[in-house]
């Protein structure tokens, strides 16, 4: 027997191997199972963006959960934009935002450069520190809302936007700078010792190595930061007065301005209005974000 016809009978067996129908099955069964999964966690998106556009017709029937999808019309938010307190709450929350992000990168990236890259005296004890303050933090969640409020209250600090921000930055540094600092553990030193040979200085090796290899992890943290001040909703609904609420308080007081019931059309245009801009930034910086979060090992 020839080589090339040993190699086409091997070819032969692996491609019936391939074909085996107990393996085909068990393809067919999982992606089956991986669609009907996607289709389940996809329902309540497409039944709100559906709720939102069935201004002025029957959201739900005899016939079925939906409306007509001929009646459907961009009413709701037309409302939401132009009707509603949406615009306001919108610039509270980016302020809000704002002050989280900028206070918390400010804070998180040279914390996450000095923890991966320096020794210092108390350096162990930080690094336990903050993950002790990331893991026991929620379960004093209750006892801190309580002290929090109180404090800020005594203080005249219980409407304030700038306030809260600030609150949300130290809630998201510790988390967020031991996020950045493993991903920076990552990157080999030999390229910081390679920039400091060809004369680079210390803010040069920074600014032109460290920070370009931490794209990802950056992404990452600042998507993190972001949704630290857009989301939340348990510590602004206490502190802030209607005048002051952000998005998700505004979309709570919402849902409870029927008198009778949810107006679930004017909901749903809200929420997706709401949910829109984490669903930009994330569009924009999936690729940073997925490397980001995949902490694998550098190439070179």
């Amino acid at each position: 027997m020839t080589p090339s016809e040993s190699e086409t009978q091997a070819d032969d067996r692996l491609r019936n191997r391939l074909r085996n129908p107990w393996d085909t099955a068990k393809t067919v069964a999982g992606t089956g199972g991986a669609i009907g999964i996607l289709l389940v966690l996809m329902f309540p998106v497409y039944w709100v963006l559906s709720a939102s556009l069935s201004q002025g017709s029957g959201l739900m029937s005899t016939e079925g959960i939906f409306a007509d999808p001929s009646t459907y019309n961009l009413e709701a938010y037309r409302w939401v934009l132009f009707e509603s307190a949406f615009r306001d709450a919108l610039v509270n929350s980016l302020v809000v935002v704002t002050v989280t992000v900028l206070v918390s990168m400010s804070v998180v990236i040279p914390g996450a450069y000095a923890l991966s890259r320096r020794k210092f005296i108390g350096r162990e004890k930080i690094l336990y520190g903050y993950v002790l303050f990331t893991q026991v933090g929620a379960g004093l969640s209750i006892a801190t809302l309580i002290a929090l409020y109180a404090l800020f209250v005594n203080l005249g600090l219980s409407n304030n936007l700038l306030v809260l921000g600030l609150f949300y930055a130290a809630g998201a540094i510790p988390f967020n700078t031991w996020l950045l600092k493993t991903f920076m553990d990552n990157i080999p030193v030999s390229y910081e010792e390679a920039a400091i040979v060809d004369g680079a200085g210390r803010w040069d090796v920074i600014r032109e190595v460290i920070l370009p290899l931490s794209k990802p992890g950056i992404a990452v943290v600042l998507v993190f930061t972001f949704l630290a001040g857009w989301n939340e909703f348990i510590i602004a609904q206490t502190l802030l007065r209607p005048n002051n609420y952000t998005l998700a308080v505004e979309l709570f007081s919402l849902a409870q301005s029927g008198r009778f019931e949810t107006p679930w059309t004017q909901f749903s245009a809200f929420a997706i209005l709401f949910a829109s801009p984490v669903a930009i930034i994330y569009f924009f910086a999936q690729n940073y974000v997925e490397s980001g979060l995949s902490f694998g090992g550098m190439e070179g």
